[in-house]
């Protein structure tokens, strides 16, 4: 196998159907449930460039880690080899930071762009684009980046930035309580 192909498996959890992709080189798309099966396929094989595939062990274990994360446990997926070819470093530096950003934190788009020395709007409006083009998320962290004034910003995924609150709160954030609220610990919560 070279390390150009891709393969993606779907599997179940607490919030619904789920995918993932993966080549030679480590991860390369993670799809959150869209309406249907047929969509959240399409949509996982499309921006993967992948076909149907049996998981290997390294990809089993990330699909349980997933599972175990939308099932509300504390998981770190920062140790999960990713595949960030193709991208641009501009965007390979984001994602980079942002797997930084651990379970239970957030970080502002204003606040992520000043950390990588962008400036003004422009740069959090940067960082936003570049999570909307996230093909890794939770692996990638694109949920725990909020707009000021703790709202929630944009989300990509089906649901929007209903999904993202959800998301949130698996992690034990709510975008309604104060910062001493939070520091409580997630909610265990079947799913979204």
């Amino acid at each position: 196998m070279t390390t150009d192909i891709a393969h993606h498996h779907l599997f179940d959890c607490a919030i619904g159907l789920c995918g993932v992709a993966w080549n030679a080189r480590g991860l390369v798309g993670v799809q959150l449930p869209e309406k249907d099966r047929a969509t959240t396929e399409r949509r996982l094989a499309a921006k993967s460039h992948s076909a149907a595939g049996d998981p290997p062990p390294w990809v089993a274990a990330l699909i349980a880690d997933i599972q175990k994360y939308c099932a509300g446990e504390k998981i770190d997926f920062s140790h999960v080899a990713v595949d960030l070819g193709g991208m641009d470093d501009f965007s390979r530096r984001i994602y980079t930071a942002l797997r930084g950003v651990g379970f239970g934190s957030t970080v502002t788009y204003g606040d992520l762009a000043k950390a990588l020395g962008l400036e003004g709007w422009e740069g959090a409006r940067d960082i936003g684009a570049a999570m909307g083009h996230n093909r890794m998320p939770i692996v990638i962290p694109c949920h725990r980046v909020l707009a000021a004034g703790n709202k929630p910003g944009g989300f990509s995924a089906y649901g929007g930035a209903t999904t993202k609150q959800k998301l949130l709160a698996l992690e034990g954030v709510s975008l309604d309580k104060p910062a001493k609220e939070k520091e409580q610990g997630p909610p265990r919560l079947p799913g979204l």
